[in-house]
Parts: structure tokens; sequence; C-alpha cells
């Protein structure tokens, strides 16, 4: 027999489904919103709050997108739309437009977005496209905006969309949504504890999740060390190891030299290609990848997504030709190789690290870079 508060039965009346109209009070950023998600009894009042303003306004101060005076483009039209629109407008966004594949009042199509929103600065998917398992998909491409300066995914799994992929090569500033997870989560509990939220303790858990659910994935030229290495870090951090090379012995019962001379390289890459994606999609692994894993596009985005991409950089100098590598068996096919590869490297990785020292050190500069 609740009546509904006072100051909120617009909201009711418009027909948002709501616990709102049972509430005494909410907070500003949720009324703007139009959403609660926290319920708090304080002095027999009931007051709503919606942590997820709080959780992604943190977010994007996380990924150091500077929002004052841009233009803004929000992928989708739901509740978390409304959380990204109240959020820029708290930040001072020059102008938001809102983007659905149907076309509305205040509303434009994708189509529409790509053709008259070229000089969009900011984009922010409040959709599920590009969620896990159907982590290939992307909302929009990002190809279509030359001033784009961030990007920000809502979605958490996996850590980096393809759309954040694209928005980093790209050299944006862009940061998918576990961030915006903990931040929110965060903020909820500090309002139960009626105390401030502990931003230091937003990044510590951060991290912790990162480093629980990041792979460590090792790409770099033959005979650069990634088995070893792999193997060494997956027992300094109790983690397990992946090798694709092996895993594709394990497989097909055949090495990968005895694949390539029996199926030449493409079909040998089409075994690996489908070992490489399953083996992605794990969490918290260390990988070490074969050689010429990183040829195909759809093996560098599987692999990308929930991990960081470590380039062990040997000297061509450094590297060993040998007989069981067909690719690389004489020193013309490895400088050959060494040619080809080394420029896709060098643009995929999150890191490189200098491979030309003793295992140990490159161990050692591994984890001081990944802050381990």
């Amino acid at each position: 027999d609740r009546k509904p508060a006072i100051g909120v039965e617009a909201l009711w009346a418009a027909g948002i489904p709501s616990v709102i109209p049972y509430l005494d009070a909410i907070d500003e950023s949720a009324e703007h919103i139009g959403a609660v998600n926290t319920v708090v009894k304080r002095d027999g009042k009931l007051i709503g709050y919606n942590t997820d303003f709080a959780g992604m306004r943190s977010l994007i101060a996380h990924a150091g997108i500077e929002v004052a005076g841009k233009d803004a483009l929000i992928l989708g039209t739901g509740g978390t739309s409304r959380t990204a629109q109240a959020v820029l407008e708290s930040m001072g966004a020059k102008r938001i437009d809102k983007v659905s594949r149907r076309y509305g009042e205040g509303v434009l199509t994708y189509e529409q977005a790509l053709t008259e929103r070229p000089g969009t600065q900011i984009i922010v998917n409040a959709t599920p496209v590009g969620m896990y398992p159907n982590s290939d998909a992307s909302p929009i491409d990002i190809s279509a905006f030359p001033q784009l300066e961030g990007v920000i995914d809502a979605i958490y799994n996996p850590l980096r969309t393809n759309m954040v992929l694209d928005a980093q090569r790209k050299g944006a500033r862009a940061c998918g949504g576990l961030y915006m997870l903990v931040a929110q989560a965060i903020h909820a509990s500090a309002i139960f504890l009626d105390r401030k939220a502990d931003e230091g303790e937003i990044d510590r858990i951060y991290r912790e999740l990162v480093s629980e659910k990041r792979n460590i994935v090792l790409i770099g030229m033959p005979s650069s060390g990634k088995s070893l290495i792999g193997g060494m870090l997956a027992q300094r951090l109790g983690k397990e190891l992946f090798d694709t090379d092996e895993l594709i012995m394990e497989r097909t019962g055949k090495a990968p030299s005895e694949l390539i001379g029996r199926l030449g390289e493409n079909g040998f890459r089409d075994i690996e290609g489908e070992i490489v994606i399953e083996t992605a999609s794990a969490a918290g692994k260390i990988i070490a990848t074969g050689g010429g894993s990183i040829l195909r596009e759809a093996n560098v985005r599987a692999l990308a997504r929930n991990g960081i991409l470590v380039y062990l950089d040997k000297s061509l100098e450094n590297l060993v030709a040998t007989e069981d590598r067909p690719l690389s068996s004489d020193q013309g096919a490895l400088d050959a190789l060494y040619e080809q590869r080394t420029p896709i490297y060098e643009r995929i990785a999150d890191v490189r690290i200098d491979a030309n020292t003793q295992p140990e050190d490159i161990e050692t500069t591994i984890m001081e870079e990944l802050k381990l």
C-alpha cells in the first residue's frame, strides 16, 4: 500500500517499470537515468541509487578519455545506454547521439551514424554485440570515424572486444567493461556501509581480476624461446601452459613439420587456427604460440581478446635454423621468415621483450613489464 514518493510520479506515469515509485527518495544520478539498482533503508526511509553511473564514470576516467566538449555516439537504447548518456552529459559532452537498428525520435540508425557523424570522437557500446560466445561480432565499423579518440565498451567478457581492439590499433584510448563492473560493486558496498567509495580499492581488485583472467600470450619467431619461457612463467605463476604446437601434436598425432609436409602450409594453418582459437577462449593461462600463428588475423584477434600479446624479440643472428622446421630449415629460409614476420609481431604486440638475454632475465623482465 506504499504510495509513490514525491517527485517520481512522472517516471511511473511514463510506464517505466521500477521500484522507484515505492522509494522515499532517489539519488540525483539515479533520477537522471530513471533507474535504481541499489536500495538502502536509513532512518526508516528507502533511498535508491544507481551504482552503474559511478561505475561508468570511473571506467571512462580509468581509460583516460576526455569527454568535455566532444561529440559522442552511444550504441544501443537500453538501460546501459541511459546510464552512458547521463554520465557523458555530466562530464560535459558537446553532443550525444544514440544509435539503434531502427530509426526513432532522437535516435540514429547505424547507417546514419556512419554517414552523418564522421566527426564523432567518442563511442560507447551499450549493446551486447561482441559478447562471448559471439566474440567475433562488432557493433560498428570504427574506421568510419577518423577523429575517434576514445571507445568504451560495457562488455567485460571478453576482456577486449573487437571494437576495443580496433580502437587501440587506431591509436584511440579504449577499454572494456570489467573496470566498470568492479567500480559499481565498490560503490554499492560503500552505499550499504554508509562510507565513501575507495578508488584505490577499485584499482586493486581490477588488477587482481585482470591478472587472474588474462592470458599471457607469447609470440615470436621459431627458436625465440616461447615454449621455454612459457614453461618458466607457468611454474612461477602457478598457471597452466598451453603450447599450441604440442596441442596440435596431441590432436593429430603428428608434428607440425609432418603436417606441413603432407598438407602444405595452408592445410597446416587451418588445423593450427582451430586449436589457437579454442585455446584463446581460456582464461588465466600461459599460451606459447607457433611462430606463424600470427599470420591469420582471426588467430590474432582471438588471442588478443582475452590475452596480452608478449613479443619475444630475438635478433636474427641469435635464431637457429633447424631441419625439423620446414619453413626455416636453412639460413636463407629463416632470413625470409624473419623479414616477413617481424613487422607483424611489432604491429600486434602489446609488450615487446628483448629475448637476446638469459631465460631467467627474460622471465624477470616479463614479470616486471606485466606488473606480476
